[in-house]
């Protein structure tokens, strides 16, 4: 996860929904207040993801 983004899931073994369902029920559960300290890019929180980020979106 990062700020108002994700991580790339068009190399080999990469998985957009299993990605979007481990973000939905092993980070968003954290709490909204959680600090999310990325590979690279800006540290976030848990709630401003998912306010903001629009990768995030269950379709």
């Amino acid at each position: 996860l990062f700020r108002r983004s994700i991580g790339r899931t068009d190399l080999p073994g990469g998985n957009h929904d299993v990605l979007i369902r481990s973000i939905h029920t092993k980070l968003f559960p954290l709490g909204d207040d959680v600090t999310v300290h990325p590979g690279h890019g800006p540290n976030t929180t848990i709630g401003e993801e998912k306010r903001d980020n629009p990768f995030c979106a269950l379709g």
